[in-house]
């Protein structure tokens, strides 16, 4: 394989994993553009998915359709779960107190599916058979047409419902301004526990479409979490079409990356690029700048 087809096969793997990447970032920007809540919790649910569907699959013996359902259903409940019972009773907490209380339910989510789950890594079921397609000189597996082809439909779902439902537009307002919302007759809380439920549901759905490619674990949510932030940071927290591009990029890059130069540079590769981008654009590179009116 010359370098030509290398790159090309570097190119289709990287898309595959951006588009994970975005939708995880697309969890955190809801969730900031609805709170200004960084939920570093975020990877955990991702996690939640495929250990979810493990479970149901294995222990309960339902088919994966139904699996997948039930395990997007009881991720979106630990995610609900978890805005009522640590972010909603604070009152007028600090942006430092919200990190560090999300920073707790991940390492508390994590330590609990590791007790009852285990530490051992497994994989679930492609979604439809594991032979190649070939796409001019690159290779692609069925499970990497799934993981775009659902990443659209929930993107697509995404942007329909911010745009032309009344409870996207309500939550579009509280991100301009809460306090504004609370006045006109938004209910600010309701709109948090929906940004919560919507993340929560997209992060599992990621976590269980890749599970296939890369396994499941109570430890994989970690780097994906970190990646996904890196992806909706690159995005500018936008939540649109600048995190899903952030994501792209992210992929691409990592990919390369690792393919050319190092596979052990993989991981390092998307924090270099969340530090140049931290220090040359911190608005992302599809973010506009704020300005505030005093």
């Amino acid at each position: 394989m010359d370098i030509a087809d290398q790159i090309a096969q570097y190119l289709v793997s990287g898309l595959s994993t951006g588009a994970i990447y975005a939708l995880i970032g697309i969890g955190f920007a809801i969730i900031y553009n609805s709170t200004e809540i960084i939920n570093f919790a975020q990877g955990e649910l991702v996690m939640l998915g495929g250990m979810f569907t493990l479970f149901f699959l294995n222990s309960l013996q339902m088919p994966l359709p139904l699996a997948i359902f039930c395990a997007v259903a009881s991720s979106t409940a630990v995610g609900v779960l978890f805005e009522r019972l640590t972010i909603r009773p604070l009152k007028s907490p600090t942006p430092l107190a919200l990190i560090i209380i999300t920073i707790g339910g991940s390492i508390l989510i994590r330590g609990l599916t590791m007790l009852i789950g285990g530490k051992d890594t497994h994989a679930l079921p492609a979604f439809s058979g594991s032979e190649p397609i070939m796409i001019g000189t690159a290779t692609i597996l069925p499970q990497h047409l799934w993981i775009f082809a659902l990443t659209a439909l929930a993107i697509a779902a995404n942007k329909i419902f911010f745009q032309y439902t009344i409870t996207g537009k309500a939550m579009r307002a509280c991100a301009v301004n809460r306090r504004a919302a609370g006045l006109v007759g938004i209910d600010v809380k309701r709109m948090v526990f929906f940004s919560f439920a919507i993340s929560s549901s997209l992060g599992s759905l990621a976590g269980i479409i890749v599970a296939p490619l890369t396994m499941t674990s109570y430890d994989v949510g970690i780097m994906l979490g970190l990646k996904g932030f890196c992806a909706a940071i690159i995005g500018g927290l936008s939540g649109g079409l600048g995190t899903v591009l952030g994501g792209l990029i992210l992929g691409v890059l990592e990919s390369l990356g690792a393919g050319l130069i190092s596979s052990g540079y993989k991981d390092a590769i998307a924090f270099i690029i969340l530090l140049l981008i931290l220090f040359i654009r911190p608005q992302g590179l599809f973010g506009k700048a704020q300005t505030e009116r005093v």
